[in-house]
Formats: C-alpha cells, sequence, structure tokens
C-alpha cells in the first residue's frame, strides 16, 4: 500500500474514532440527563409519602381547618399525576401550588401552639423542609444537565450524530412566574 493510501486510511480512523466519541458523548450526557430527572423523581416521592403524614397529624389539632388540608392533598395530587405522566410543563405549575399550599398549612399552624408543640409535627415539618430544599437543588442540576446537552445536540458536527440517531431535545423543568417572584408573606400569615 502506498504512503496515499495509508494516509487515506488514517484519515478515515480517525473520523471514524471521532464520530464513535461524538456518539458516546451524547449518550452519556443523555443518561445523565434522566439520571438527573430520577434524582427528583425520588425525592418527589419522598414528600409525596410524608405529605399525608402531615396532614394526619394535623387534623388532630385542625379540626376546623379542614379545607386547608384538602387543598394540600388535592395539590399532592396534582404533583403525582404530572410526575407519573412526566409531564414537565404540567409539574412546574403543580410544585408551585403544592408548595404555597404547603406554605399556607404552616401559617394556619401558627395559630395552633400544641400543633406547633407536636414533636410528630416538628420532625414532619423539618423532612419535608428538607427536601424541598433537596428538590430545589436537584432541579438546578436536572436543568443544567438538560442545558449542557440541548446546547450539544445543537453544536456542529454532534448535530449531525444527534439527528442521525435519534437523539431528541430535553425539556427543561420550567416554572412561572408566581413561581419565581417572591412570597407575599403578609398574605401568607392574614
Amino acid at each position: 500500500m502506498s504512503i496515499t493510501g495509508f494516509v487515506i486510511l488514517a484519515v478515515i480512523i480517525v473520523v471514524l474514532v471521532y464520530i464513535v466519541l461524538l456518539y458516546n458523548g451524547l449518550v452519556t450526557m443523555k443518561n445523565n440527563v434522566a439520571k438527573a430527572w430520577a434524582n427528583i423523581d425520588v425525592l418527589l416521592k419522598q414528600r409525596h409519602d410524608e405529605l399525608p403524614k402531615l396532614v394526619d397529624t394535623c387534623k388532630q389539632y385542625m379540626g376546623y381547618e379542614q379545607q386547608t388540608l384538602v387543598k394540600v392533598m388535592e395539590a399532592r395530587a396534582g404533583v403525582q399525576q404530572a410526575r407519573e405522566s412526566g409531564n414537565l410543563a404540567a409539574l412546574g405549575p403543580a410544585e408551585a401550588h403544592l408548595r404555597s399550599m404547603i406554605g399556607n398549612l404552616y401559617a394556619v399552624a401558627e395559630a395552633y401552639p400544641q400543633l406547633k408543640a407536636n414533636e410528630s409535627f416538628q420532625q414532619l415539618q423539618s423532612r419535608i423542609t428538607g427536601l424541598e430544599n433537596s428538590i430545589a437543588d436537584r432541579r438546578e442540576f436536572y436543568n443544567d444537565s438538560v442545558n449542557v446537552y440541548n446546547i450539544r445536540i445543537e453544536q456542529f458536527p454532534a448535530s449531525l450524530i444527534a439527528r442521525n440517531f435519534g437523539f431528541k431535545e430535553a425539556q427543561l423543568l420550567d416554572f412561572g412566574e408566581d413561581e419565581k417572584k417572591d412570597v407575599d408573606m403578609k398574605a401568607l400569615f392574614s
């Protein structure tokens, strides 16, 4: 084989190796997005399981506040439905509504000193608050992973590989304006 033949063969091998590396990089990024979502999903499930315990604890003390408890459970069901269906567009507003209802529950609980002093209530409140913080952290990590992945599948030459091998754009976990604005503490306690 001539030197030209070796050069052509070397170029072909380099191009094939580069294509394989691009493909494997895209697969890694796609799986990182899936892993980031799975982490959020686990935390949502844990919070989903803790909320009925909190509501049951509150029922013992908040006999006249049943509407608040019902709203928390309805908001919980909305998040669960969006989570199970994988509907990220619906999950953001459902999450915002649930957090608002949990905030309302905590605000109403302020009027019940015996409830606030209840050890079970304090533990559940602390656990749910910790889960909320973890969800917020994981949500940020998920959106970062999605952003990196989406940018990569749009960049040349990775876009050629992405298009030919069916890599689809991932959806950001987006939140509406209600979620982004400051909490009206006066409204929570009135």
